[in-house]
């Protein structure tokens, strides 16, 4: 499950990119103008921008263009739609950062499988892969945790939160890792937080006798183990 922010001002389009998103399962924020786009990638960075080329105000290309000349948003991948269909509007807009380029009008399963391979590039975990670890099962693309016959429910950070620890088995993560990597790098939150979501997601654990796969290392943070034992240490 990823977090995507998309960035079209024509609200039929917008809603129906969401509307796509949303069903395969990711978590959409929309935006209709370069400034408020900035807002929300200022306040949560995002696994992945879809990105219209023609804003109000600042365009797209000269956001694109922002975004990777902050430190922050180097990396933040970038899907640009545009109607220009000439190559040199492509060229312009993957000079200016875009990692692909869509013309206007185009199909839905074409937008989503270009999403899908920009994220398998730039975030692995991101994939709605069945991960199962100790016979603890976490299904991204239906919501869904279970371990043997019992099934887990969760809130969505919670989901996020086992979803990278079950990826990255057996590695010790810091506060700080877990807030950059889970929360998205939000600049509001403080490390103490992850406390609070790490002791929701063990009593979510508990109804499956398996809260003791996440461990405290004193000092250093979390870390998810095969081996459960019978309480969190």
């Amino acid at each position: 499950m990823s977090q995507i922010v998309v960035v079209e001002d024509e609200p039929a389009i917008a809603e129906l990119i969401s509307i796509n998103l949303r069903h395969a399962g990711h978590q959409v924020t929309l935006a209709a103008t370069a400034e408020a786009a900035r807002q929300e990638v200022d306040a949560m960075l995002p696994d992945l921008v879809v990105l219209d080329w023609m804003l109000p105000g600042q365009s797209g290309l000269a956001l694109a263009r922002f975004w990777r000349a902050n430190a922050r948003t180097r990396d933040l991948p970038i899907i640009m739609l545009t109607a220009r269909g000439e190559e040199i509007d492509k060229v312009a807009g993957l000079d200016a950062g875009a990692d692909d380029y869509l013309t206007k009008p185009f199909s839905t399963q074409e937008l989503m499988a270009r999403i899908r391979a920009v994220l398998r590039r730039k975030l692995p975990e991101a994939l709605d892969d069945v991960v199962e670890l100790a016979g603890l099962r976490i299904d991204p693309a239906t919501h869904r945790i279970s371990r043997g016959e019992v099934d887990l429910k969760m809130g969505p950070t919670e989901f996020r939160l086992l979803h990278f620890l079950m990826t990255h088995p057996e590695r010790v993560h810091s506060r700080a890792q877990l807030l950059d990597r889970v929360w998205g790098d939000h600049v509001f939150i403080e490390e103490r937080t992850v406390d609070v979501h790490v002791k929701r997601l063990r009593e979510a654990l508990s109804h499956a006798q398996c809260a003791g796969m996440v461990e405290t290392v004193r000092g250093a943070g979390y870390r998810l183990t095969r081996h459960a034992t019978l309480a969190p240490t």
